[in-house]
């Protein structure tokens, strides 16, 4: 099956598997080392550190619309207690995080970005994938976005084999936290165009096997200059950090 045209997007910038070739940047939550994550102001802050991509967390409220947050409880980030997955909307909207922030909705997200740079939707919370791929044809259609301006991806590959499902276009990218060649099955059966890896799982080795079976690696969380340059040094295709800023661009 013929790769989505995200490949098209981003060979412009990979030209090949050697150090010299530029590396995709994509904002982790955002900005998140400089504004609270998964917030609209922190997406803005990495625009405007000018990120090829911004990566974000999506769960499905009580009242059925899609959230961006990372964690299933509130505690850690906000001033309320509970379980994201169990509120509707509306009481999403009165929580405060950390200083003054608010969770948006994806589709706040959306019209923010406006398919100026990828969105990379990471299906945090289950019964996510086909609200996602609901909302994202609805968009397409009104020709706000094109479908290789967004890249999916999951721990979770049962959502990922729902959201491919409905939709076959939209690029995928595997997340994986154990050893990244474990990935390849299912990135293979889900005609994925890249796999995510913890970064310090990665090896010249299995980063050399993934790229040549056809996939990108964007290793996450990848925040130390001297952690960043040894990837760049071993041919990475992206980076995911919380400080856009600190990978140098070609």
């Amino acid at each position: 099956m013929k790769k989505p045209l995200i490949l098209l997007v981003m060979g412009l910038l990979l030209n090949s598997c050697t150090p010299s070739k530029s590396t995709l940047v994509f904002g982790h939550r955002g900005a998140r080392g400089h504004i609270a994550e998964n917030t609209l102001p922190s997406i803005d802050k990495a625009l405007k550190l000018g990120v090829d991509g911004v990566e974000i967390d999506v769960f499905r409220c009580a009242s059925g619309e899609l959230v961006v947050f990372h964690d299933q409880t509130l505690e850690k980030l906000t001033n309320a207690t509970g379980y994201i997955e169990q509120l509707e909307l509306d009481s999403i909207r009165n929580i405060e995080v950390l200083n003054g922030f608010t969770i948006p909705t994806l589709e706040e997200v959306l019209d923010l970005i406006q398919g100026n740079v990828i969105l990379n939707i990471e299906l945090k919370g289950t019964q996510t994938a086909l609200l996602t791929a609901e909302l994202l044809q609805d968009y397409f259609a009104q020709g706000a976005w094109t479908a290789d301006k967004i890249l999916i991806s999951s721990f979770n590959w049962e959502e990922l084999q729902l959201f491919y499902n409905q939709n076959t276009e939209v690029p995928i990218a595997v997340l994986t936290e154990d050893d990244p060649l474990d990935a390849l099955p299912v990135a293979k059966s889900l005609n994925a165009v890249a796999i995510n890896p913890n970064f310090k799982s990665l090896t010249k080795e299995n980063l050399s096997k993934m790229q040549k079976e056809g996939f990108q690696v964007f290793p996450w969380t990848v925040n130390q200059p001297q952690d960043i340059a040894s990837l760049i040094e071993m041919g990475v295709d992206g980076i995911i950090t919380d400080f856009p800023e600190r990978v140098p661009k070609k």
